[in-house]
């Protein structure tokens, strides 16, 4: 995978933060992002949208515990009629970076970093906790109204969201299989870039 452009790192530089710097305790940021941050992943899951997110960074002497509320709001094409809409989301996910001798990646929630790192970018654990909102079936919401009508026993059908791998996997889909999931997809190959540009 190429890394991101040059225009692309301009624009995600802003989610950049100098950790080797920090005291050890707790420190808070904000962050607003529109088109021009989904422009910047470089990816087709989510086009146009808009969001804030605020991060707790808790720094210690071995670690970092990051936790991450974001909410906003990002346009989809609806599955049935091709209308686009605006869909609402909000998602809280917790992020541990532990420092060790090689950069790895130990599971959803943790990660490796080397000891002698200056800084790390949020912009690519935004987008992919951005991303395991967006619906499997998108529907526009007028249409929503009319499913629950016909199926009341199935209100949540057009709703459907993945919060984790882990969950995915509990529930039968292998994220390697030649189907996958687009937001799979794109949360992958969003990763192989940021592990390739680093």
């Amino acid at each position: 995978m190429q890394p991101f452009s040059d225009q692309a790192v301009k624009e995600l530089q802003q989610y950049q933060i100098q950790i080797q710097k920090l005291e050890n305790k707790r420190h808070e940021y904000q962050f607003e992002g529109g088109d021009a941050f989904f422009e910047a992943m470089e990816q087709n899951l989510i086009e146009r949208g808009h969001f804030n997110a605020h991060v707790f960074l808790d720094k210690s002497e071995t670690m970092l515990h990051l936790t991450f509320h974001i909410q906003g709001n990002y346009e989809l094409i609806c599955d049935r009629t091709l209308d686009s809409f605006e869909e609402p989301f909000e998602t809280e996910h917790k992020l541990i970076l532990k420092y060790g001798d090689k950069p790895q990646e130990i599971s959803d929630e943790i990660e490796v970093i080397s000891w002698d790192t200056q800084g790390i970018n949020l912009a690519r654990y935004i987008f992919e906790f951005i991303g395991l909102t967006v619906p499997m079936k998108k529907l526009h919401p007028r249409l929503r109204q009319e499913e629950a009508e016909e199926d009341p026993d199935d209100e949540r059908e057009g709703k459907l969201v993945y919060s984790s791998k882990g969950e995915n996997a509990e529930a039968g889909i292998d994220p390697n299989a030649d189907n996958i999931d687009p937001r799979w997809q794109a949360l992958m190959k969003l990763k192989q870039n940021g592990k390739s540009g680093s």
